[in-house]
């Protein structure tokens, strides 16, 4: 799978008479990892759950690749190159790590990832074969190699997040969402995460969108940052060019931020 452009485009989104989000738009490009932040209820989740084919807007359009997908269900964005993350926890406690990703890539159809390679397998083993192959290539990636054989269940919250990473890339997305991986991290766990981000972008050429509530990570990761505020596009631009606006000084990082 190849990286694809992901596009947001005048989505709105109300809850009764609250207005969830007004008119968010953003690109995210192959080979890109772009932070969505914003304060809490700001729409953060709302765009993704739209992104991903949770929710369906009230307004606008989601485009992949340049197709209007806003009436596609999350199976079939999944089958076509979309994987996501999210905020809580969603491992089988009662499943190896190893398993995760095995699992991760039964799927059938799709948009010609890995999922079409292993359809070509000539036997049944061959097929459990490829599929452990790859299970074993994106646990090395992710520095999880060691844990392959542990349950998900009995894994402290960094590596468990670490886990659900490794599970979204097994079959080879062209766009990740990533709803707070860093949540639960220590300091060195999220150098490693970011590192293992920057492969899938920069080798891989996903495009990748990022929410996270550590501002710091984002800044440091980010080629580009989108805030969100009260359901609409605040600021966007350079991680140096967020921090030095003003509006989001007063709105988000507060008005004594470096």
């Amino acid at each position: 799978m190849t990286g694809q452009v992901l596009e947001a485009d005048g989505i709105g989104v109300r809850f009764g008479g609250i207005r969830a989000l007004d008119g968010v738009g953003l690109t995210v490009r192959p080979g890109e990892v772009c932070g969505l932040i914003g304060p809490n209820g700001a729409g953060k989740t709302t765009l993704f759950d739209v992104l991903s084919g949770i929710r369906r807007p009230d307004r606008g359009r989601v485009l992949l690749d340049g197709a209007d997908i806003t009436r596609r269900s999350p199976v079939w964005r999944a089958r076509h190159g979309m994987r996501r993350t999210f905020q809580r926890q969603q491992l089988f406690g009662q499943l190896t790590v190893a398993d995760h990703l095995v699992v991760a890539q039964e799927w059938r159809g799709g948009g010609g990832g890995l999922g079409a390679d292993l359809l070509a397998a000539p036997t049944r083993r061959a097929y459990e074969g490829r599929r452990r192959e790859r299970a074993a290539a994106v646990l090395r990636a992710c520095g999880l190699d060691a844990l392959a054989g542990q349950y998900a269940g009995a894994l402290p919250v960094g590596q468990a997040r670490m886990v659900e990473l490794a599970r979204a890339v097994a079959d080879p997305p062209g766009v990740l969402l990533l709803d707070e991986p860093a949540s639960g991290m220590t300091g060195d766990e999220k150098q490693h995460l970011s590192a293992v981000i920057r492969h899938l972008a920069g080798e891989e050429g996903c495009a990748i969108l990022l929410v996270e509530h550590d501002v710091a990570f984002v800044m440091e990761l980010c080629a580009r940052v989108v805030v969100l505020d009260l359901g609409r596009v605040l600021a966007e631009g350079t991680a140096a060019e967020v921090r030095a606006d003003p509006s989001v000084r007063d709105a988000y990082l507060g008005s004594g931020a470096a």
